[in-house]
């Protein structure tokens, strides 16, 4: 790109970013505000207008404005202030929409339990809360149940109807009190000036949970101000209008959905259109349905409906924008052009993060655009990292060195006033977040946790997670950029790449599980990767699973596959190794497995 050009594309953004969120001046943590402030004109002007749409009910404007004052009244009369706690726990429906807005009237902060989880790893999330009450959609009744053996102090039960049929077998799980009961009783009148006057933009609205791919689930602390904040920047980065209807079928209790996708349509005053869970077969029929013009996405959710036979509703939506994370580059374009989606928005930022990239012009691949005069100001920097120690690299001087343009390394952004990390409920865990005396004595920056490199243009592009990059005959191996050569092999629907440890090996050995259809082909398979890949990324093991296991949002979960190995003995589902005296994948079997392990089959 010439000089010329790449001024020009700096100045376009900094004068449209700019722009998008001068107003987020007004949503300062120190600002006597709360994010139904954002929402309070709609109420007004469009009572009658939908505002959520749900698979077996839906709510218009004046509806969630009167439920969520029944939820807050019903908070205020139970004692509870500013700063307490509520769980909630309840699948995709408005009424999940409009219980977190009523508690955050009342000042409270809403922990948004992921409805996938149950026992002891529920009960650590309720624990982690400390809250004293707990919501809970009758669809999930046997799931909160199961939690409360493992509670030393339990909360309060509330059950959330959904239909007659599913709040009868919840009775008989849960000893509960009626939550619409409750709330209808406390009445629909505005909550006290009194009560709004004590509030400011930086207490607590959410606690969102991480996915716990590489461990127990961790609590991110959400402020009123940073989720006002990405609302506005969801609304204007995708021009969203009154006249949107915006599909999520991405859960509510995690940030994409639930603060982006939410937030993002309800401040611009369109429609949220909540799907109770992701269908590959019903999405397009959905969109259709509805007359959804924006969606939310997370890349494996693109994947699973391109891998999806065709329907005869995905060309005929009236969808203009779609924006998301996670979107790979063998995805980006054969994803558009199949549905023929006229924008893809793609950007990265994590629940607890400071700040986000985002990518307006739709270059495939790339997670964000910054341009130096910006990365400069708001201390946006790729530093050189050591995959082996898994730590940042540090000069003689002891402060870190920027990375190379193309060169990976740990993405880290400053923390200051007007980019401040909020931390987790744990503060060991909220510590490790942060980088100190980085550039200079005293600087603090939130680490990513993410391997990044930018170009010569200033387009960020993701690398890996730092934990799943491994170093193999001297090199580091990126499991992402591996597993985007597989996946688009023909007859592989998902692949995740890992290493795995072979005993008298220096590393870590590649490993690839996939999930493959009956179309796939070994043999073709392993010329892929002799042509594509170096040598040292090939994975020396593949594992055919009937299905990836993956978290809630969409992500695979690594860790008990690095810990399951590659023992055929211990393992039920097909293994392959690369037969070095082959150059093929061939099956792995117990006696081949024991030359390994014994270093008689040099891999």
């Amino acid at each position: 790109m010439s000089t010329l050009r790449r001024f020009g594309r700096a100045a376009g953004f900094a004068s449209k970013f700019g722009r998008a969120l001068a107003p987020a001046v007004r949503f300062g943590p120190t600002r006597r505000v709360e994010i139904s402030d954002s929402f309070a004109e709609h109420f007004q002007r469009r009572p009658d207008q939908p505002a959520l749409v749900g698979e077996s009910s839906r709510m218009t404007w004046s509806e969630l404005d009167r439920q969520a004052n029944r939820v807050a009244n019903w908070a205020l009369g139970q004692g509870l202030s500013r700063g307490d706690v509520v769980a909630l726990l309840m699948e995709n429906r408005p009424e999940y929409v409009a219980t977190w807005l009523g508690l955050s009237r009342a000042g409270v902060v809403t922990a948004l339990l992921n409805t996938n989880l149950a026992g002891d790893r529920l009960a650590h999330c309720i624990r982690e809360a400390g809250t004293s009450h707990m919501i809970v959609g009758s669809e999930l009744a046997e799931g909160a149940a199961s939690a409360l053996p493992e509670l030393e102090t339990k909360p309060e039960l509330l059950l959330a109807s959904r239909d007659a049929e599913t709040d009868a077998e919840a009775e008989g799980r849960l000893e509960a009190t009626s939550f619409d009961a409750a709330c209808e009783a406390a009445g629909d009148a505005a909550v006290p000036e009194r009560v709004r006057e004590a509030r400011l933009g930086g207490d607590g609205l959410f606690y969102i949970y991480t996915s716990g791919t590489t461990g127990l689930p961790k609590a991110a602390r959400v402020s009123h101000s940073k989720a006002m904040t990405t609302a506005l920047a969801c609304w204007k980065m995708q021009t969203l209008t009154p006249a949107d209807r915006l599909y999520c079928c991405l859960p509510l209790y995690h940030s994409a959905g639930g603060m982006m996708a939410a937030g993002g349509i309800l401040m611009a005053g369109g429609t949220l259109v909540i799907a109770r869970k992701f269908s590959a077969s019903r999405f397009w029929s959905d969109c259709v349905q509805h007359d959804v013009t924006v969606f939310q996405y997370i890349g494996e959710l693109c994947r699973y409906l391109l891998n999806s036979p065709p329907h005869p509703d995905e060309n005929r939506h009236r969808i203009r924008t779609a924006m998301g994370n996670g979107l790979r580059p063998e995805v980006w374009e054969p994803f558009v052009e199949r549905f023929k989606l006229p924008r893809i928005v793609e950007f990265y930022g994590a629940t607890e993060g400071n700040m986000a990239l985002i990518n307006l012009d739709g270059k495939v691949g790339a997670i964000g655009y910054v341009p130096a005069f910006l990365r400069k100001a708001q201390g946006i920097r790729i530093v050189r990292f050591d995959v082996v120690e898994e730590e940042v690299l540090r000069g003689a001087d002891g402060f870190c060195t920027e990375a190379d343009v193309d060169e990976p390394g740990e993405l880290l952004i400053k923390i200051n006033a007007t980019q401040r990390f909020e931390g987790y409920t744990n503060e060991e865990a909220s510590m490790k977040k942060i980088l100190s005396d980085v550039f200079e004595v005293g600087d603090a920056y939130f680490r990513t946790g993410d391997l990044l490199k930018l170009d010569e243009d200033g387009y960020f592009y993701f690398v890996d997670r730092i934990g799943d990059t491994f170093r193999w005959k001297g090199e580091n191996v990126s499991t992402n950029e591996v597993a985007e050569v597989l996946a688009v092999e023909k007859g592989i629907e998902e692949a995740n790449v890992y290493g795995v440890e072979v005993p008298g090996a220096d590393g870590r050995a590649g490993m690839a599980a996939i999930v493959a259809t009956d179309e796939f082909d070994l043999e073709a398979f392993g010329r892929r990767i002799e042509q594509e890949l170096a040598f040292y990324a090939r994975p020396l093991f593949v594992r055919v699973l009937p299905q990836m296991e993956i978290t809630g949002t969409f992500k695979h979960r690594k860790v008990d596959l690095v810990k399951e190995g590659f023992d055929p003995v211990a393992l039920s589902d097909p293994i392959y190794y690369r037969d070095p005296e082959k150059a093929a994948y061939v099956p792995l079997d117990p006696v081949a497995f024991d030359r390994i392990v014994r270093g008689e089959i040099r891999i």
